[in-house]
């Protein structure tokens, strides 16, 4: 089975507890205001990629893993994938305590209610649409509406003591692929048009920027 797959990346620190993977998801219905990650709207078929190889990538990878973040995109967007994808997630990491943490732009009640199947196989989820006007919110999550819940028991070590923290100072890490700059984190206002100063400073210069358009 493929699933449409914007990128990996390892590792990632601003998207969860440790030293991570995070895999985005390619193609959202959903369509926030003021999303940062617009490039990853289209379900664009070019990105598909088969899920053996996505969790065959994750293997290889040379240096600790603490979880997995998948985001997007929209992940439950495409149910079968993501349940294809967290089935083997669940095989490969064996009894190793990798969580594996979701982002999600639907309600927590629209995911019980539609993706409780999957929920049962995330240790923690972060639901909830990004909200401009409520930004920035909590530790991990864009605007204050969306929410941090625990899923399992290795979700509830990993996350209970995180549900009311408060953001921490380092929000964004920064990553080149050819000419291409992708921001990871959860931004500030602001924080975006702070690093494209930051950048140009250095001889980098935006041709375009997903977030603005």
């Amino acid at each position: 089975m493929n699933i449409l797959l914007s990128r990996a990346h390892y590792p990632v620190t601003v998207l969860g507890p440790g030293r991570r993977i995070g895999l985005w998801t390619q193609g959202c219905g959903i369509g926030c205001a003021g999303c940062v990650s617009r490039d990853t709207w289209s379900p664009s078929q070019d990105r598909a990629i088969p899920v053996e190889e996505v969790v065959a990538w994750c293997d290889a990878v040379e240096g600790p893993v603490d979880g997995i973040t998948i985001s997007g995109g929209e992940p439950f967007d495409q149910p079968a994938a993501l349940e294809e994808l967290l089935r083997r997630l669940h095989d490969w990491r064996g009894g190793r305590a990798i969580d594996l943490l979701c982002y999600s732009g639907r309600s927590q009640a629209a995911l019980r209610s539609r993706f409780g199947h999957l929920l049962e196989r995330l240790d923690a989820v972060i639901p909830g649409p990004f909200v401009a006007q409520l930004a920035p919110g909590l530790k991990w999550r864009g605007s204050t509406n969306q929410e941090l819940v625990p899923l399992s028991p290795l979700g509830h070590e990993r996350y209970d003591h995180e549900i009311d923290a408060p953001a921490d100072r380092t929000r964004l890490q920064v990553s080149m692929r050819g000419d291409t700059v992708y921001q990871i984190g959860v931004p500030r206002p602001g924080d975006l048009e702070a690093l494209e100063r930051a950048l140009a400073r250095r001889g980098v210069a935006y041709t375009e920027a997903s977030w603005r358009s």
